[in-house]
């Protein structure tokens, strides 16, 4: 299994599409930030990225500074930091007010949005994923503050589109299932629009998706991810790697933003994690699952990551879901 798959099943994400808008030219809707969105998304998250599908017409969207981006039918865009953005049929309109904001909107069954001018339509739904903040750390770093692409390139892009607007007619029928159905859709979108970015030919690119494209640093990435426990050398992963210590090191700080045994820690933590809060394992043996050979040097790497010792984090963990 390669470092993306790795990643993505060993690590809980929660998907969820929140808004099925239609509007109308001229119109203009102001987005808020994640962090001010994440306690009515999904409380307790410790991060939440908002995206948004295209489903028909054209639209623009602006973050703060920065110009404006032409958005059409199929594109999907993502804000990896959380910024708000503003979502309008033409630039230089500014936000309606009096809606009631999105504690409005997620009042609402079903959750749709409509209006504007009467002209020209736009369709767009909006969905979010929230995941742990040290996932999003690595998962994300090294991204724009606003990523597009589209889907509609991809044959999976083009089924997950069709399937999302089965969903959300499903979501407005009696019959039960339809928000699980759009939650699911919601994730596989999410990391669709990742492998799609991930995949596109650009210069000058860093962070871990960089990383994984990479042959030198996406060879070693995948070697760390398939053993985690076992006793890595720089040595050892830069000749599974092909390459030697001193060019994986320097590729792998430079894309990744860390060195090879740096993430190493960090991916163990991500497993220990994973494993206290779905499994009733000893501490021992999460150490040994993710390579410690004894509980003392496990609890000191994960107190030093997570702040905790791994007994009172999963207790803590356990309160949150109660």
């Amino acid at each position: 299994m390669d470092a993306l798959s790795e990643t993505l099943h060993v690590v809980r994400l929660v998907g969820a599409i929140f808004i099925n808008a239609r509007f109308t030219a001229p119109w203009c809707y102001q987005s808020p930030s994640a962090a001010s969105a994440a306690p009515l998304l999904e409380p307790g998250a410790e991060r939440v990225v908002i995206f948004h599908l295209i489903t028909e017409g054209e639209c623009f969207v602006e973050l703060d500074s920065g110009p404006p981006v032409h958005l059409i039918a199929g594109d999907v865009v993502i804000f990896p930091k959380g910024d708000p953005h503003k979502m309008s049929s033409e630039h230089g309109l500014e936000p309606a007010i009096g809606r009631g904001g999105l504690a409005a909107v997620l009042s609402r069954r079903p959750r749709q949005l409509s209006y504007g001018g009467g002209g020209a339509t736009t369709r767009l739904v909006c969905g979010y994923l929230a995941c742990d903040a040290r996932l999003a750390r690595i998962l994300l770093a090294g991204l724009p503050s606003l990523v597009k692409v589209n889907v509609r390139g991809s044959n999976a892009g083009i089924w997950l589109e069709a399937s999302v607007r089965y969903a959300l007619s499903e979501a407005r029928s009696p019959r039960p299932g339809g928000a699980g159905v759009l939650a699911k859709l919601a994730e596989v979108l999410f990391i669709e629009v990742l492998r799609l970015y991930m995949n596109e030919a650009a210069d000058g690119r860093v962070g871990w998706l960089a990383g994984v494209r990479d042959r030198i640093v996406g060879a070693a990435l995948n070697s760390l991810h398939k053993e985690p426990a076992r006793a890595w050398t720089l040595e050892d992963l830069a000749h599974a790697a092909g390459t030697s210590r001193s060019v994986l090191a320097e590729r792998f700080q430079h894309l990744v933003g860390s060195s090879p045994m740096q993430y190493l820690t960090q991916w163990r933590m991500l497993l220990a994690a994973n494993l206290l809060t779905r499994s009733n394992a000893p501490l021992a043996h999460i150490a040994q699952d993710v390579g410690y050979q004894t509980d003392t040097a496990f609890s000191r790497a994960f107190r030093r990551e997570y702040g905790k010792p791994p007994a009172t984090w999963r207790r803590s963990q356990a309160l949150r879901t109660d």
